[in-house]
C-alpha cells in the first residue's frame, strides 16, 4: 500500500529533508569521516502532535535495507530488562536486541530517573562502539533529558555524547495536529466521555504477581476502573504484556488527575503511551471535560502528551453507534 501525501510545515519539511539524507546512505559504501562508519545520526525533538512519529515510520519505511529495528522506548526498555534477566548482563541483552543492526530507531526518547539514566548511557555506548546509526524523536531536546537539578550534572557526559554523534533538529511548529482531529481508526476509534461507564461486572486478571480487578473482560475487550488499573505497582512492561491478548481498552472513572498520586497519575501516561504506539483504541469515562483533566497536576513528566493524544478520542456528540 503506498504511503499518502502528507502535506508538511516548514519544520517538518526540514526534518524530512534530513531524514532522506540518512535514507539515501544507510547502508551503502560512502567516504565517511574518519571513524565514522555510517551517517551521522538524527534527534528529532518537538511538542505533542508535531509530527515526529509520522516522519520516523515514513523515513523508516524508506530504508532499503532488512538490518534496521524500529522500538518505542517503553517497548524496548521492556525487553532490555528482560533480557538481562535471561543473559544475564545489560551489554549483552543489548547485543541481542540490536543483532546485527546498522540503524536503529527510537521513538519517544527520554529519561525521567537515574534507573533509565544508567541504561540508556550505557546502551548508547553499545550503539556508538558498533558504528550503529541512530535515529530518535522526543518531546525534549538533549539538554532537558534528566531534568532533576540534583542528577543531571550525572547525565551530562550521556548528553554530549548523543550531541558528538547526532545531529539535533527542532520539529517544534505551533500547530498540534492531533488537535485538528480527522483519524477514527485504532486509538482514534475510542471515545472520550463525561460521565458513568456502562458496563458493570467483576472478573480478575492475573498480572505482575497481582490480582487486576476489572468490570469486564470479554473477546479481547476490558473495561476496568482507573483507580483498579492506575492504583497498583504495574509497569508499561506490564501493560505491554496486556495488550498482546487485549486489543480494546474502556477506562472507568477517571478523576480529575490532580486529585490522585503522581504514581497513578505516571501509569496512566504509560497506558496511553502503549497503547497509542500498538494503536490499540482506547475509551475514557472521565468526571471532568479533557480540558480539566490534568489542570492541576504537577510535574508528572509526559503528561502533557497524554493530554494531546486522548484529544484525538471522539466526544460523544461525534460518535457513531457502537
Amino acid at each position: 500500500m503506498e504511503t499518502p501525501e502528507i502535506v508538511l510545515d516548514a519544520d517538518q519539511r526540514h526534518a524530512a529533508e534530513r531524514l532522506d539524507a540518512i535514507a539515501a546512505r544507510v547502508g551503502k559504501r560512502w567516504r565517511f569521516p574518519v571513524g565514522q562508519h555510517g551517517p551521522r545520526g538524527l534527534y528529532l525533538y518537538g511538542g505533542p502532535g508535531r509530527g515526529k512519529t509520522m516522519l520516523m515510520n515514513r523515513f523508516f519505511e524508506s530504508v532499503r535495507t532488512t538490518r534496521k529495528r524500529r522500538y518505542h522506548f517503553h517497548a524496548f526498555f521492556a525487553r532490555l530488562n528482560a533480557g538481562i534477566h535471561e543473559y544475564g548482563s545489560i551489554d549483552a541483552s543489548a547485543a541481542a536486541l540490536l543483532g546485527d543492526a546498522e540503524l536503529i530507531c527510537f521513538d519517544e526518547f527520554h529519561v525521567h530517573d537515574s534507573g533509565d539514566a544508567r541504561l540508556v548511557a550505557r546502551l548508547l555506548d553499545t550503539l556508538f562502539a558498533r558504528h550503529i546509526t541512530l535515529v530518535v524523536t522526543s518531546n525534549y531536546p538533549p539538554h532537558d533529558l534528566l531534568p532533576n537539578p540534583y542528577l543531571h550534572p550525572l547525565f551530562a557526559p550521556t548528553i554530549d555524547r548523543i550531541l558528538e554523534h547526532l545531529d539535533v533538529v527542532s520539529v517544534n511548529g505551533p500547530t498540534d495536529y492531533r488537535t485538528l482531529g480527522g483519524r477514527h481508526t485504532g486509538f482514534a476509534a475510542g471515545h472520550y466521555v463525561v460521565g458513568a461507564c456502562p458496563e458493570t461486572g467483576a472478573v480478575d486478571l492475573p498480572v505482575a504477581h497481582r490480582q487486576l480487578h476489572a468490570r469486564t473482560i470479554e473477546n479481547g475487550v476490558i473495561t476496568v476502573d482507573f483507580a483498579e488499573l492506575c492504583g497498583i505497582p504495574v509497569s508499561a512492561a506490564d501493560f505491554l504484556e496486556l495488550t498482546a491478548d487485549l486489543h480494546t481498552w474502556v477506562v472507568c472513572d477517571v478523576p480529575p488527575l490532580g486529585t490522585v498520586p503522581p504514581d497513578w497519575v505516571m501509569r496512566f501516561v504509560n497506558l496511553v503511551d502503549v497503547l497509542y504506539d500498538a494503536d490499540l483504541e482506547l475509551s475514557v469515562f472521565a468526571e471532568v471535560p479533557l480540558a480539566e483533566l490534568g489542570g492541576e497536576v504537577r510535574r508528572v513528566p509526559d503528561l502533557y502528551r497524554t493530554l494531546s493524544r486522548l484529544g484525538e478520542l471522539r466526544e460523544p456528540a461525534n460518535l457513531e453507534a457502537r
